[in-house]
């Protein structure tokens, strides 16, 4: 039987959909019946208590849980986050109640044997509540106990062969998609790519040193499943720089409708006859593509490698043969001044082991920079914002292109530095006064 009354909480699992809160009162209950053949390693009573918990908060329009402290595993400034309750005396059971990050693999493939080891793993140290995934990417173990955070870190490194990812102001857990292990979209490999960097900066994962949180994120194509142009600090999107390889018989099944847009997925919706022209044509955001004599017929300088048409017709467009990435940098939620999308910094880059272009000519120099101006709890999107994308540029030695552009400027002054101008502001206000005389 429930230890706390939640008449709140027993609202959500009103709805048609599946409830947290219902799986919280089964785990709740589990751990009560399970109780006397397993010691537990913190109170029984733990989930019970933060279903009394959570009401309590629905019913005061507050939370109650507070920061208490920095706490987290021995050599690591990271991976842990504390949580504590701000009313002991009434839920002891989620006192304390930390988080641990624990690094997803790469495109998030698991063995069922590994899911059931860290489950295991949790339900004996932990509260066996678990987030597969939150917007961090990582496994997110929810509530344990201060004594319980070596344990459990013992076990993932020792036997499980797994690290806790980050937290606080340092790298967060690199994430990637699935990328070329099972997408034929993918124009790089966004596992070797995570694998490599998350090892490679082990150092600025675990031990924060940042003026704020930094994310990588991965994605294999414009497709974006990760959402990496809108939720890191650098984004790697995978691209291609030739052009959109078209299969003109398989053009005229898609019109002739022998074969199904969208490769058949249409939310059981019947969409009627596929119209080209407007499902595909019209809707390309540069309008870069046309038929001509019955062919289908793009203008690859003009295209923006949307995978619009691509995501319509995959049988009939594939991308392109000369594969890489677009680096962008600044993304972040909306924390201290508004959410921002990533702006591009690298419009193609070819990825190749042993990565080094990549990170001395694009992550280390902004690192320097963003650590030596940033303020503190200040992202790159919102220093970038500050001092401005010109220098940003000027940081990586990059010389602008037409691709850093957003949109044309608002005001007509362009303003040039003095070494930039032959001869100096003087000999240019001379010409100007020899002009307005004559």
């Amino acid at each position: 039987m429930a230890k706390h009354e939640t008449p709140l909480l027993d609202q959500l699992e009103s709805g048609p959909w599946p409830s947290f809160v219902s799986d919280l009162k089964q785990e709740a209950e589990k751990r009560t019946k399970n109780a006397e053949n397993i010691e537990f390693q913190i109170p029984v009573e733990a989930v019970d208590d933060l279903l009394g918990v959570l009401e309590l908060s629905y019913k005061h329009g507050r939370t109650h849980w507070k920061h208490g402290g920095i706490v987290g595993v021995f050599g690591y400034g990271g991976g842990v986050i504390g949580r504590y309750c701000d009313q002991p005396e009434m839920f002891p059971g989620v006192a304390h109640f930390h988080t641990m990050r624990v690094s997803q693999p790469g495109g998030k493939f698991y063995t069922t044997e590994y899911l059931r080891q860290i489950c295991d793993l949790w339900d004996f140290r932990g509260s066996g509540i678990t987030n597969m995934h939150g917007s961090t990417g990582d496994i997110i173990f929810l509530g344990t106990t201060t004594p319980q955070l070596e344990e459990v870190f013992y076990e993932l490194t020792h036997n499980l062969h797994q690290d806790l990812g980050g937290s606080g102001s340092n790298l967060r857990t690199p994430s990637d998609c699935i990328g070329e292990a099972r997408c034929e979209y993918a124009c790089y490999d966004t596992q070797a790519l995570c694998f490599d960097l998350t090892n490679t900066y082990q150092d600025e994962l675990h031990r924060p040193a940042f003026p704020y949180k930094f994310k990588f994120k991965f994605d294999g194509c414009p497709n974006c499943c990760v959402a990496s142009i809108a939720r890191s600090d650098l984004s790697f999107i995978g691209t291609w720089r030739d052009n959109i390889r078209i299969d003109q018989e398989a053009v005229q099944a898609y019109i002739g409708g022998e074969i199904p847009p969208n490769a058949g997925a249409h939310s059981g919706r019947d969409w009627g006859k596929f119209d080209i022209q407007k499902e595909v044509l019209d809707l390309c955001p540069t309008k870069c593509m046309w038929m001509e004599n019955g062919k289908l017929k793009i203008d690859d300088r003009e295209c923006t490698r949307c995978m619009h048409c691509i995501n319509v017709m995959p049988r009939a467009l594939r991308i392109g043969n000369d594969r890489g990435c677009s680096i962008l940098a600044g993304a972040k939620a909306p924390i201290l001044d508004g959410a921002q999308m990533g702006s591009l910094i690298v419009p193609f880059i070819k990825v190749e082991e042993p990565y080094d272009e990549i990170k001395e000519t694009v992550i280390e120099p902004i690192w320097d920079w963003w650590m030596e101006e940033g303020k503190n709890r200040e992202r790159l999107g919102e220093l970038m914002k500050r001092q401005g994308f010109q220098k940003l540029l000027e940081v990586l030695n990059m010389k602008p292109v037409a691709q850093h552009v957003q949109e044309p400027r608002h005001n007509p002054y362009i303003f040039w530095k003095e070494e930039e101008v032959p001869g100096g502001w003087d000999r240019d206000i001379n010409e100007f006064r020899k002009y307005h005389q004559r």
